[in-house]
């Protein structure tokens, strides 16, 4: 087992890393609480529902899919809450990936001013990312994530066993989420990323364990520093600014958000090369450890103009300035505005494929 804190003005809380922990997740419910709530799809629920021993609850089942991520969503879900007899001593569990855990996370920060939540990921882009860190919210049509709150979880259960059900396309697009971590902050991880791709992308226990756990401690220690992306926490939007132009651009439906993100990265690691910030030969080896874990969908009819006047609406974009997280070493990223639109252009011309 392997355990890390996040500590926040709100809330002091553990996320936990540790095989079959989903079947004692009632050791973790408030002793005096109400109803219970689980959102989560019917996928997850049929897959994975038995997990949950001995825990009586209303399921709430949201669709799927990055395009229902919603506030039409969320204000149906919460009106089954409230024809259920929710009051403030529910308590919600997010029980599913990435999209379910924003959604629940959003929906217990706004029902009755705020309910408790627990996070129970179960893909591993929501294991290593989503679930952790207390950011909740629904996508605009401008944009993704531009509507939503801060409300930290009272726990974060993690099994690595629930992803082995997972489709390879998911499963590579929370391992792209890894990569990312190792690139901001943790060369000895990027390293592993590198040297042990076949027995990752083979469900090697041992790997698994050990780079979720390293990403999940990464995430924790960004949390605790600045939980509200006031500065430090900036860095885990590397291939972020770019990656949700993406998304947005097409409309949710083309690209999961791991990929997204990974398309992200090269453009933001071709940006670093071309401002001097990166040296080509690294950039390089960034790039070609994110393609080894798979291509990405093609981004073909995908416009770099397109791409680049949708990062003026990202929600990190301050007083109209863009910020691009940018790769200065392995390990190592800074924040940097004012780049030319014309380089950037240029970088991303580069990566479309």
């Amino acid at each position: 087992m392997a355990r890390y804190t996040v500590t926040t003005p709100e809330r002091r809380y553990d996320a936990i890393i540790e095989r079959g922990i989903l079947q004692q997740i009632q050791q973790w419910i408030p002793k005096n609480s109400g109803k219970l709530f689980i959102l989560t799809t019917q996928d997850v629920w049929t897959l994975h529902g038995a997990r949950l021993n001995g825990v009586i609850a209303t399921p709430l089942f949201f669709p799927g899919g990055e395009s229902r991520k919603r506030l039409a969503e969320v204000e149906a879900l919460a009106g089954q809450m409230a024809d259920a007899g929710a009051d403030r001593s529910s308590v919600v569990i997010g029980f599913g990936g990435g999209i379910v855990t924003d959604i629940a996370g959003f929906l217990a920060a706004s029902f009755m001013r705020g309910l408790p939540v627990i996070q129970a990921p179960t893909t591993l882009l929501a294991q290593v990312d989503a679930a952790v860190g207390g950011k909740t919210g629904v996508n605009l049509t401008s944009g993704k994530n531009l509507f939503g709150a801060f409300h930290q979880p009272l726990v974060v259960l993690i099994d690595p066993d629930v992803i082995a059900t997972l489709p390879p396309r998911e499963y590579r697009a929370g391992l792209y989420e890894i990569i990312k971590c190792g690139v901001i902050r943790d060369a000895a991880l990027f390293d592993c990323m590198d040297s042990q791709t076949a027995g990752i992308l083979n469900h090697d226990p041992a790997l698994i364990d050990g780079i979720v756990s390293a990403a999940v401690r990464i995430k924790c220690e960004v949390v605790t520093a600045d939980e509200r992306e006031g500065d430090l926490r900036r860095i885990l939007n590397f291939g972020h600014t770019i990656g949700h132009a993406l998304e947005a651009e097409t409309g949710y439906s083309v690209f999961l958000h791991g990929e997204a993100v990974a398309f992200g990265m090269h453009a933001a690691t071709e940006l670093a090369v071309r401002t001097g910030w990166l040296e080509r030969a690294l950039g390089d080896r960034i790039r070609r450890v994110i393609s080894a874990y798979g291509e990405i969908p093609s981004t073909s009819g995908v416009s770099a103009e397109s791409l680049v006047a949708r990062t003026r609406g990202d929600k990190k974009t301050v007083q109209g300035k863009v910020h691009y997280v940018l790769p200065v070493a392995i390990g190592e990223v800074k924040v940097v505005s004012g780049i030319d639109d014309n380089v950037v252009l240029e970088s991303v011309r580069a990566v479309l494929k």
